[in-house]
């Protein structure tokens, strides 16, 4: 699904025209240059913020822009990852901070007497680190929900500063590392569990997700750590759904996103 829509007809009738679904959005100018490329999982909701913020950028897109089309992408998945190809492909305008976007923190394992620990540090090139981040609060925000959804400690991971135990394990979210209770080599299976399932080294997979609508599949694939490329298929297909893969350039960006799909599925 695609659609190109005037802005002016827009603004009269609330948007109305675009569609509540994930996918890709671009903003066009007065010579009809592209200016903007965004997604979201709701891109009317999404545009009309663009046209009602208050901040510097969405004052010049709402002084400039004037006309919008959009792509139906039917997942976050997808469109994250096409959003980031087309970025750098046209580089727009008023994407400029993502064009080049810089990782400045980084998960890394740590050693905490006998127990794997999960750590936050400045990017180094002398370890290669599990994910990076572009800001502290990314970082934090990633690594509280990995703790929780594996059952780790937050004291081990450096979240919890305290001489006791941590707050998880008060309310009975973590096994008692924190004080030593539990064996380094349980905890340590959770930890290998979640560095398993987010390493996309070696890795082959084919990703189903929602398609565009009801009758269809979204798929991105994986072949030995390196991404492929996306596509869609009706999910009735009887034909080898690796032949519905679009052909798309891996990069950095697109393994990051990857596995962030991974930590939060």
């Amino acid at each position: 699904m695609q659609g190109k829509i005037v802005i002016n007809v827009l603004k009269e009738n609330g948007f109305g025209d675009l569609p509540s679904s994930p996918g890709v959005y671009y903003f066009f100018d007065q010579k009809d240059n592209l200016v903007y490329i965004g997604k979201s999982i709701d891109i009317r909701k999404r545009v009309q913020q663009h046209f009602s913020g208050k901040d510097r950028k969405s004052i010049k897109i709402q002084i400039h822009v004037c006309r919008v089309s959009f792509e139906v992408m039917g997942s976050d998945l997808i469109a994250l990852l096409y959003e980031s190809e087309l970025i750098k492909l046209h580089q727009p305008l008023y994407n400029r901070s993502q064009r080049r976007t810089i990782y400045q923190y980084g998960l890394y394992r740590k050693e905490i007497g006998g127990y794997v620990g999960l750590g936050i540090d400045r990017i180094s090139l002398d370890e290669e680190a599990i994910t990076s981040f572009t800001s502290i609060r990314e970082a934090k925000e990633t690594l509280y929900r990995i703790t929780e959804k594996y059952g780790l400690c937050q004291k081990i991971n450096g979240l919890y500063k305290t001489m006791g135990s941590c707050f998880q394990f008060q309310i009975k979210a973590c096994h008692g590392a924190c004080l030593g209770v539990e064996h380094p080599s349980d905890y340590n299976a959770r930890v290998e569990t979640f560095i398993n399932a987010t390493t996309i080294v070696r890795f082959t997979r084919l990703f189903e997700v929602e398609g565009r609508d009801d009758d269809e599949l979204g798929l991105v694939y994986i072949e030995n750590g390196v991404y492929k490329g996306f596509g869609f298929c009706p999910k009735t297909t009887k034909r080898n759904k690796l032949n519905y893969i679009v052909p798309r350039q891996d990069n950095k960006d697109i393994k990051r996103i990857l596995i962030r799909h991974l930590i939060n599925s």
